[in-house]
């Protein structure tokens, strides 16, 4: 089956750019991920970990 997926790939025209636009995606995503991570106010993640504990809240 393999075999079969790899001739239709190799008979495209241009094929070998799509592992690197994903590969670039990827990268691209989980970097703005981090940094979005890394600046995200302290504030704000101190009040959702309190989340979890606080019993005031109703359920």
């Amino acid at each position: 089956m393999f075999e079969q997926i790899k001739h239709n790939m190799e008979t495209i025209a241009g094929v070998a750019i799509y592992p690197i636009l994903s590969l670039l995606i990827f990268f691209i995503f989980f970097l703005v991920l981090g940094i979005w991570v890394f600046f995200y106010k302290k504030e704000k993640i101190e009040e959702m970990r309190q989340i979890p504990l606080n019993d005031s809240l109703e359920k």
